[in-house]
């Protein structure tokens, strides 16, 4: 990542407390690709608009900006995903093609901003030329990303996929939940999770969560908190529509896990109904 000529201060910054704090230094930087964002803030402020005619003019895709104008103007309400999601779609049109995809994805994922990274996962999860094991394998850099907002990116991206082959997509997760990686581990229990966050439902396991348990097994007693919340969030959006399931799979587990990793998914997953 090139920082030359970024003060120390911007690059160690803390980010601002609200969007209109957000200083017109770092605002520019962040429109210009050079640097990545620090927090919610930050992340809301992007023009990416501005964003996107510098990253297309370094890479020669110049002939697709109008795409991208039409794209965002036809958001109805435009929104920092929103913004994301259309981008990454003028994207997979443009590079969807099997041999068109490699260098722009590369390009992409390896970006200084993270909202380009995210183009990139929703480059993966638009482009129609890949199988569910070549999206996985295209989008686990970015579940692994040190920036949290382009692992949330990563899994959305992908999520319907997952759904439409949901029996494969969980037998290719259940070799993730045993990654050394605590973010791909994470990546394999959040996005199936029954509900999930600004996404829709997957209606098969709000029905049928024991399908998931491959996945969710071997994380009972994983030691990292980040995963240990997405597992105990898993349960309790299945907690909802199967209680019964999660009680007893609790019960199971607490039997089989006595440790304090296994204890806080627990109360995590029983919170809706109860121990």
């Amino acid at each position: 990542m090139d920082h030359t000529n970024i003060p120390d201060s911007i690059l160690q910054r803390k980010g601002a407390r609200t969007t209109r704090d957000v200083p017109r230094e770092v605002r520019a930087l962040l429109d210009a690709g050079r640097i990545e964002t620090v927090n919610l803030c930050e992340w809301l402020v992007v023009d990416q608009t501005r964003l996107a005619e510098v990253v297309f003019a370094k890479h020669d895709w110049i002939a697709h900006l109008p795409e991208v104008g039409r794209a965002l103007e036809a958001n109805s309400q435009r929104t920092t995903l929103k913004d994301m999601v259309a981008i990454g779609g003028v994207l997979a049109s443009a590079f969807g093609g099997k041999r068109q995809f490699a260098k722009p994805y590369r390009a992409l994922i390896s970006h200084p901003s993270d909202v380009v990274r995210s183009w990139g996962a929703y480059l993966v999860g638009k482009c129609d030329s890949l199988r569910l094991s070549e999206r996985l394998e295209r989008i686990r850099p970015l579940a692994a990303d040190r920036n949290m907002g382009v692992r949330e990116a990563a899994w959305m991206a992908v999520r319907e996929h997952l759904t439409a082959e949901l029996e494969t997509a969980i037998a290719l997760l259940a070799e993730w939940s045993l990654d050394d990686d605590p973010n791909i581990r994470r990546f394999a229990s959040e996005s199936t999770r029954p509900r999930g966050v600004w996404c829709r439902h997957i209606e098969r396991l709000k029905q049928e969560p024991e399908l998931g348990l491959p996945i969710l097994a071997p994380l009972k007693a994983d030691p990292a908190k980040y995963v240990q919340d997405s597992v105990g969030n898993w349960l309790n959006d299945a907690s909802k529509s199967q209680p019964d399931w999660v009680q007893e799979v609790c019960a199971r587990w607490r039997k089989e896990s006595k440790c304090k990793e296994t204890e806080r998914i627990l109360k995590r997953g029983l919170r809706t109904i109860g121990d």
